[in-house]
């Protein structure tokens, strides 16, 4: 099993309250970045956001109306990508996941990928890979200041599933485009809607309405065909010349159709959530069995980084009991704080699921829920940071989780 570390830079209160300042957060990512990488962690993935969820709150639909502070600090993955492969020897660097429709969309992405990877490449026989995850983004209010709104009454009314078709166009442009392309919009798939792309009858049918009175149709659409989001004559990204070999995309989408779309251009992995039913993440790893592009290889579980949430406990001066108990404490505090922050109210049975889908106890029990609930060819992708601003005490668990855990986990003693 390969293990890998989730770095969230969320600048929020931790379950005592605290809030670092954006300094001491930073100075703490970077300390645990380094320390990471003398553990052995394999990717270091940082989470990316953008603007303020704070100020968010004052416009009219707020995502997080009860979150106090920063869902996260990183907004410009490349410089972070910059300062950790400086500091570091071994861990590789991934986005967890960055956003193509902000930030100037696909085609302003794409170059800066060319450029960190042509510097990058540069060392001499630089073999650290990276690890490029991209998403539509964490929230929608991201990427509406870059043009990412509805143009039209039919699009308003289609917006929820059109949104995801929006993402399918960036990707195709950002693929290519990283690819080494020469691309114009005219050469892009055409956007069109139909009934498969709406959850019910009656969202397809409220489109299709929009539709014949906006556009002045005869008749009901059977599809409607949408002009494209991103219009532009021929283009080529420069730098050119770059190591491809050193990039590796991972999908963050749930969607089967794009996960099989995006890799008729490119090999692209798929990110994971460890609330994901068995099932939907067994249906995943047979359907990348299919459809994976073939210059990446075989599909590999490994190939689907699955996110874990780790309340380890290995505090000197403590039992295993005690230390059992005292990891049950912190998972329950942790979770508690992160849905009232989400929400405005603790629900039990959220905090139960998240509870069951994180690994919590002395190291003991770690390895015994590890063992338990993956395969022994998955890759785990661990956030210790999870409401927690006690930068020495997160250090502790990935040192107590990397030298008694994943030893015994590998098949050691």
């Amino acid at each position: 099993m390969e293990f890998d570390i989730f770095f969230s830079i969320s600048q929020t209160p931790d379950t005592s309250g605290f809030i670092p300042t954006e300094s001491e957060m930073f100075s703490s990512f970077l300390d645990q970045a380094v320390h990471a990488d003398k553990l052995g962690f394999g990717v270091g993935w940082v989470a990316q956001a953008h603007l303020s969820t704070e100020i968010q709150k004052r416009n009219l639909n707020p995502v997080v109306p009860h979150y106090p502070g920063e869902v996260g600090l990183c907004t410009d993955f490349f410089q972070i990508a910059q300062k950790v492969i400086s500091r570091t020897e071994r861990m590789e660097i991934g986005s967890a996941v960055m956003s193509i429709l902000a930030s100037g969309g696909p085609i302003a992405q794409a170059e800066r990928v060319g450029s960190f990877l042509s510097l990058h490449g540069l060392a001499p026989n630089e073999s650290r890979r990276l690890h490029i995850g991209f998403s539509a983004g964490r929230f929608e209010f991201m990427a509406r200041p870059y043009g990412i709104v509805p143009r039209d009454p039919v699009e308003e009314e289609a917006w929820p599933a059109l949104r995801g078709r929006i993402f399918a166009e960036a990707s195709e442009i950002f693929l290519r485009l990283l690819r080494g392309d020469v691309l114009s919009s005219d050469m892009v798939a055409k956007t069109v809607l139909t009934r498969s792309n709406f959850r019910s009858d009656g969202d397809w049918e409220r489109v299709q309405q929009q539709a014949l009175t906006h556009y002045g149709l005869d008749d009901l659409p059977d599809s409607i065909e949408i002009r494209n989001r991103y219009d532009f004559e021929e283009i080529k990204i420069i730098p050119q010349n770059w190591n491809r070999d050193l990039l590796n995309l991972i999908l963050g989408s749930h969607d089967p159709i794009l996960q099989r779309e995006v890799n008729e251009w490119m090999p692209v992995q798929v990110f994971n959530l460890s609330i994901t039913p068995p099932h939907v993440i067994e249906g995943t790893h047979d359907r990348m069995r299919e459809s994976y592009h073939s210059k990446g290889g075989p599909w590999q579980r490994s190939m689907m980084p699955r996110t874990v949430m780790v309340f380890i406990n290995e505090e000197q001066g403590l039992s295993p009991q005690e230390r059992s108990e005292a990891a049950k404490m912190e998972a329950e505090s942790a979770l508690s704080t992160y849905w009232n922050a989400l929400e405005g109210t603790i629900d039990p049975s959220k905090v139960n699921r998240a509870v069951d889908n994180a690994v919590i106890g002395n190291a003991d029990e770690v390895v015994e829920q590890i063992i338990a609930r993956y395969d022994s060819d998955d890759r785990l992708m661990c956030w210790f940071d999870f409401f927690n601003h006690d930068s020495d005490r997160v250090m502790r668990n990935m040192t107590a989780f990397m030298t008694k855990v994943v030893p015994r986990v590998n098949g050691g003693v």
